[in-house]
């Protein structure tokens, strides 16, 4: 009785079926993955065998690994799939000068041998790269998929000779990088010496490779598109994409009719892009294989022996660092990129300040891919860190942008930045700005790091704006009469020459000198009929001046966290004196800003400016000017709600302004914006300027923000002028 027993209970083992799940890639559309798992883990139903490609094997790895359905619902649940794609880098990872990049230009092109060259990817996939080499870490000394929880391949192509590439082997995180790594969206992946693409573009769904496994029952998902009626074909991208989907959609005809338990969710409305839909096509996936209900509880049935399945340990906050190991480096030092990685051997970091110090050496820009492993170290404790990185063989770049606002008008910016022009840590960059009025920008820096690095700017400003006329006068000499308003023209040519150290990434302390000739004209009164117009000022100046910033901003335009100090002060030591009334004098002026968070969508920013000039210099030409809107003023303009440009001046102000700011959806912004300030000469001589301010002014906004910048409406109004002032903006600010 008891061999009966045994022996039946043998049989049984040996026929208890090896079920294989392959999921095919489709971009956003595989989240429908998801919602399958979770049914397939509710239903009891053992996977043997998990086969991907692109998004497929992204979702298969993470189940592979032994996360469940609903585990890997919830981590999806929480991306911000625009950053995630994108690459966007948080702003406290860059420091000043690339954040000044990212928050000036539209566009950054490649421009070697005097021609445009466009990148080989929309993006690196380095934050797609970091989030699965966190979340597969717990498996990341297997480099033998077989060996994983549950085992698994996933397939690429090799784009240099075409052929289909299965990855069972290595590192984990690569190799599903390598198998999502859409033509043009991302770049390709180097692994053992091949050049790997995603393995949609020649095996989908590989089924074939998976039966090979020695697989009894595959269940399989296809989340592909079907190719279009002609009334769905208006477009030429439609149509290129029916062309280019010709092979894969009738390969998947045949490769269906091999599948034991074929799902194919009714994803026809989404495209591969939805990841802002995940939720709706989650739901769908779990739909479609709701609908296989019957045949796949008798699968569970039968799975008589089945294995318990590991549940995943806790991911550890902390990670211990034994060694590090640094590959591809010609240009730039190990100490350089330990450096931006803040790291150390035989220390102890968060991971999260570990993924900070990632993003510190990519916002760089210098390097075309970090890829990195974390493997248990011999020693027993901690990890190894072995890296590779690739060097950016581009150092010149061809940069836009456009922009358009009340006071510059229409602008298309052009500029060329060089790097390594002269030394490896150097960089050139010259804007030229066409429009209603010429600009340009030019600046030469040796980047020493946290030392002291050495600057050289010039620019020159021109505008042409109608002005209160007692911000042009001297108070000793006497308007003309009935001039309320002057048109006037300004032009402004600064030149500097500097020393920066940085303290830490977002704490920069800046020392120099500085040559300026301003030109004020006006055409709209003369001294005698034989002038075309007056001039107010025409002078070169040279000064001394510094700046201490820290600006700890989450983002430049709509701050929802954040601290930010920004003082300068300027001793104006000589002066041509165009007007003869020249002595010398200095000022000083501030701003600290203060953002926080009230809930998802409501965020507050407390902003207090001041400045006052030294000195008995009777020059009003460099006083401040308060009104207008606006966020790169030169000189000494501050923007003030509720009056038009520089419709109040004095020597010394005081403002405070308290905006909430309401992102009504993801980067659409509703904001309303209260100000208060007191402008005149010498206010802090005496304590009115606490406590009466007299001048205030408040708006009303709607934003959006885009890749050419924010664009922007503010409706603004002051009770002491009973006026309303419509500001405009387009794009960037420069």
């Amino acid at each position: 009785m008891v061999s009966f027993s045994a022996k039946t209970q043998n049989d049984k083992v040996r026929n208890t079926p090896k079920v294989g799940l392959v999921l095919s890639g489709g971009g956003a559309k595989g989240m429908a993955h998801i919602g399958v798992l979770k049914v397939i883990d509710s239903l009891g139903i053992q996977i043997d065998y998990v086969a991907g490609t692109s998004m497929g094997s992204m979702i298969g790895s993470l189940y592979a690994s032994g996360y469940s359905g609903k585990q890997i619902d919830s981590i999806f649940a929480t991306l911000n799939f625009d950053d995630f794609i994108n690459d966007n880098l948080p702003r406290e990872a860059k420091t000043f000068r690339e954040r000044e990049s990212s928050e000036k230009y539209a566009i950054t092109l490649p421009f070697d041998d005097f021609k445009l060259k466009f990148p080989t990817a929309w993006s690196r996939g380095q934050n797609v790269y970091n989030l699965l080499s966190r979340l597969v870490m717990r498996v990341n000394s297997i480099d033998d998929f077989e060996q994983l929880p549950i085992p698994f391949f996933c397939m690429a192509t090799d784009v240099e000779t075409g052929q289909a590439v299965m990855l069972n082997k290595g590192n984990l995180a690569q190799s599903v990088m390598a198998s999502s790594a859409l033509p043009s969206l991302f770049q390709p992946v180097v692994i053992n010496n091949q050049v790997l693409i995603d393995g949609g573009v020649i095996n989908n769904y590989p089924i074939d490779e998976l039966r090979d496994k020695g697989m009894d029952i595959i269940i399989g998902v296809d989340v592909q598109d079907d190719l279009a009626t002609r009334k769905e074909l208006v477009s030429a991208p439609e149509i290129l994409l029916q062309i280019n989907n010709y092979r894969t959609i009738r390969d998947m005809r045949l490769k269906s009719g091999k599948t034991d338990v074929y799902i194919k969710p009714d994803i026809k409305d989404f495209n591969v892009i939805s990841f802002d839909e995940s939720k709706q096509i989650i739901s769908l996936g779990e739909k479609a294989a709701l609908k296989k209900d019957s045949i796949l509880s008798k699968i569970a049935s039968q799975q008589l022996n089945k294995t318990k399945r590991i549940k995943p340990t806790k991911l550890a906050d902390t990670i211990k660092i034994h060694s590090i190991k640094i590959d591809g480096l010609n240009n730039y030092t190990r100490a350089y990129v330990l450096g931006k990685l803040k790291l150390k051997s035989n220390t102890e970091t968060s991971y999260a300040d570990f993924n900070k110090g990632v993003n510190n050496l990519i916002a760089t820009n210098n390097f075309d891919s970090f890829l990195y492993e974390l493997e248990p170290s011999d020693s027993g404790e901690g990890y190894d860190l072995n890296t590779k990185l690739t060097e950016s063989d581009k150092t010149t770049f061809f940069r836009a942008g456009i922009h358009y606002d009340d006071l510059y008008k229409s602008s298309l910016l052009l500029n060329l930045t060089k790097k390594q022009l002269f030394a490896k840590s150097d960089m050139a960059s010259l804007d030229f700005i066409l429009g209603d009025n010429v600009r340009y920008n030019f600046e030469y820096y040796i980047d020493k790091g946290f030392y002291w690095s050495i600057g050289l700017r010039s620019r020159f400003d021109e505008f042409n704006r109608n002005v209160a006329a007692q911000a042009i006068y001297p108070p000793n000499e006497e308007m003309l009469v009935n001039i309320n308003k002057i048109a006037l023209n300004v032009n402004d040519f600064t030149n500097q020459i500097y020393l920066q150290t940085l303290f830490r990434k977002d704490l920069s302390l800046t020392l120099g000198a500085e040559h300026k000739r301003l030109k004020l004209t006006s055409q709209t009164i003369t001294s005698n009929s034989d002038e075309e117009e007056t001039v107010f000022e025409k002078s070169d100046y040279l000064s001394l001046f510094g700046n201490l910033k820290f600006d700890t901003y989450d983002n430049k335009y709509f701050p929802k966290e954040g601290f930010l100090f920004d003082g300068d002060f300027n001793m104006y030591l000589y002066s041509s004196d165009f007007n003869n009334n020249f002595l010398n004098f200095s000022i000083a002026k501030g701003t600290i800003g203060y953002s926080f968070k009230l809930s998802k969508v409501f965020s507050i920013n407390l902003e207090q400016q001041g400045g006052f000039r030294i000195g008995e210099d009777a020059n009003p030409y460099l006083n401040f000017g308060l009104g207008g809107y606006g966020n790169r003023f030169i000189n000494n303009f501050v923007p003030f709600y509720g009056y038009d440009f520089i419709a109040l001046s004095g020597d010394s102000f005081i403002k405070g302004t308290f905006t909430l700011d309401a992102e009504i959806f993801r980067k659409h912004h509703i904001n309303f914006a209260a100000n208060y300030a007191t402008v005149a000469d010498d206010i802090f001589t005496s304590n009115d300027w606490v406590l009466n301010p007299n001048y205030s002014g408040y708006a009303l906004g709607y934003a959006i923000e885009t890749f050419i910048g924010p664009i922007e409406a503010k409706c603004t109004w002051s009770p002491e002028t009973k006026k309303s002032i419509w500001f405009f903006n387009i794009g960037f600010w420069f």
